[in-house]
């Protein structure tokens, strides 16, 4: 199954890239211990990849996730939404049994 980007999700990455000097390559999407509940989502701009990388290309935008985050992402969308309460990426992952009361992190 894998993991994907919602059009909104790309356009958005592509707004933000052409906003950094220089243009960011990639985009890295990961799993990081962390948060009340043990895990939590990171996501930072990447220029290199690595020989453990998945390197997924969606519209352009080229995604880079290591293995080890890979397994929690799989199945996994990612959406960016603007509502009254703010704006950001929302991961929908059906991997997921429990999240925070925060809503940063997840438990697996």
């Amino acid at each position: 199954m894998g993991l994907q980007l919602t059009e909104t999700a790309i356009a958005k990455v592509k707004e933000m890239f052409a906003q950094q000097d220089p243009h960011p390559t990639a985009l890295r999407i990961g799993v990081v211990g962390g948060g009340c509940s043990g895990f939590s989502y990171q996501m930072q701009f990447e220029e290199k990849t690595t020989p453990m990388d998945k390197v997924m290309e969606f519209d352009g935008v080229k995604v880079l996730v290591d293995q080890m985050s890979l397994m929690y992402l799989d199945g996994t969308e990612v959406d960016y939404v603007e509502s009254l309460e703010g704006a950001g990426f929302k991961f929908g992952n059906p991997n997921v049994k429990s999240t925070c009361g925060c809503g940063s992190s997840f438990s697996v």
